[in-house]
């Protein structure tokens, strides 16, 4: 087999098996590049069944991305609570403003100077709500594509092959990856017997997973999250410092970077 069909029959079994087994995700009714972007913007950093209800009470309270751009920053973070890494809802809300201002961006460059969209982001709306040719290279597809290329794929080499690789229409391609990825091609214990594209991977073995993240009881995080939290329900702050066994110039610089951030309210305004 020339290496031009492998990728072609692998891309084929790839989206047929993807057109029976796709996830039924509430983003994917539609390309709606707003309804994308949110969600992508969620699944940063977020499980996939914590995202669900969040992007389904976000999209149902803010349908447009016009309503996003006029949103208040406490409602904003009030939904957002539980999501984690809340500067990324104030980010969106920019992105929307743009967006209202000057229209969708339509290239990835345009899309990357969105406010809090990266590279990843931007090939996802891109692909899913453009039709853009260009893969979308997250952890689960860096994953696949490293197995399939029995190497580690990394950086440039990962772009590299990724470009070379990629089916099409790239939006169902990139989805497919990310399926496969999420219930199949998994990080530990890939189910070999199941994928549609075992012929076609050179090594299931190939690939290391990153560090574990570190606990987040009694991390910065933990205290942000419920500074933040008392914040918005009128509780003082500094109490909820101490309850948390932090000392009071922890808990200060911590208020004083939320200040920063534009999540919490300058008690000197």
């Amino acid at each position: 087999m020339t290496s031009s069909a492998v990728p072609a029959g692998r891309n084929a079994a790839l989206l047929t098996w993807f057109k029976a087994n796709a996830r039924d995700l509430p983003w994917r009714q539609n390309k709606d590049p707003y309804t994308v972007l949110v969600s992508e913007v969620m699944l940063q950093q977020t499980q996939v069944e914590r995202v669900i209800p969040k992007f389904e009470a976000f999209v149902n309270h803010w349908p447009t991305v016009g309503d996003l751009a006029q949103a208040r920053t406490d409602d904003l973070l009030r939904l957002w609570s539980g999501l984690g890494y809340n500067s990324r809802v104030l980010r969106l809300r920019d992105a929307a403003t743009s967006v209202v201002d000057s229209g969708w961006p339509t290239t990835i460059q345009g899309l990357m100077q969105l406010p809090g969209v990266g590279a990843y982001t931007a090939a996802a709306v891109g692909s899913i709500s453009f039709g853009m040719d260009v893969p979308a290279t997250d952890t689960n597809l860096r994953r696949v594509l490293s197995r399939w290329a029995g190497e580690s794929l990394a950086d440039a080499t990962l772009d590299e092959y990724s470009a070379g690789v990629i089916g099409s229409p790239a939006g169902d391609w990139n989805q497919a990856l990310m399926d496969l990825g999420s219930v199949v091609c998994t990080v530990r214990e890939p189910n070999c017997g199941d994928c549609p594209v075992r012929e076609w991977c050179a090594d299931p073995a190939v690939y290391e997973p990153p560090p574990r993240q570190s606990s987040f009881e009694g991390s910065h995080r933990q205290l942000r999250g419920a500074l933040l939290r008392a914040h918005l329900a009128s509780i003082d702050l500094n109490e909820v410092g101490h309850a948390l066994g932090r000392s009071d110039q922890e808990t200060a610089e911590t208020i004083a970077s939320l200040e920063t951030e534009g999540l919490i309210e300058s008690s000197s305004s």
